[in-house]
């Protein structure tokens, strides 16, 4: 027959519960030494009887392991606590630039001349002069680029004759060379000419030559 389910309840009878005891701690100090050898876990077991009487475990030293243990639920702490700090400082300056950006939308309707009902008189005054400074700021940066583009176009226009003057001197230079050198005589014809009678004389004389008897 299977084991009988216990109640998970403290035990009134003392000698069940002293044999419980034995037996149970005996088996968690086993668990424990497994766990530690198993898995390279660093285990420490503390156990106090009904009767004050210490029972423990450790894979290394049951000191050193509560050391740690303190410093990491130190840490934990910290952590938490900078994790708080932190959410908290970002709440703020999330809520900071909400309002901000809430700011700047009124002001650049303003601007655009809405929203305007909840402003009193002084308040558009100073909208009026606000305006006034930026449209002067905006002239003055038109006149600005204004004046550089018309520079520009007359040193443009500068370099554009005097490319011109350039290219007027070179195609005259040129036709006064074509002018010049049809104004020259043609020899070609001539030498051609002239060339010809040396070369049938010296043929004649080889004619003769060779026509006299031997």
């Amino acid at each position: 027959m299977g084991r009988g389910k216990i109640e998970i309840k403290r035990i009134e009878n003392t000698t069940s519960r002293q044999v419980t005891f034995c037996k149970r701690r005996n088996g968690l100090l086993k668990k424990a030494y497994e766990l530690s050898l198993l898995c390279d876990a660093e285990v420490a077991l503390v156990v106090f009887s009904c009767r004050g009487r210490l029972y423990e475990y450790a894979s290394s030293s049951v000191k050193s392991t509560i050391e740690r243990y303190k410093k990491a639920c130190k840490d934990t702490t910290n952590d938490g606590f900078v994790s708080e700090a932190n959410a908290q400082y970002y709440q703020q300056e999330a809520s900071k630039l909400r309002q901000q950006i809430n700011s700047i939308q009124i002001s650049n309707r303003n601007l655009m001349g809405e929203s305007l009902h909840s402003m009193n008189l002084r308040d558009l005054k100073q909208l009026e002069s606000r305006l006034e400074k930026g449209i002067s700021k905006i002239r003055n940066k038109k006149n600005e680029l204004l004046f550089a583009e018309i520079e520009y176009m007359q040193r443009r226009e500068m370099e554009l004759q005097s490319d011109n003057i350039f290219l007027r001197n070179k195609i005259a230079e040129t036709d006064r060379v074509h002018q010049q050198m049809s104004m020259l005589p043609s020899t070609g014809a001539t030498v051609e000419y002239e060339a010809m009678p040396a070369y049938y004389s010296g043929t004649l004389c080889n004619a003769r030559i060779a026509a006299k008897p031997t």
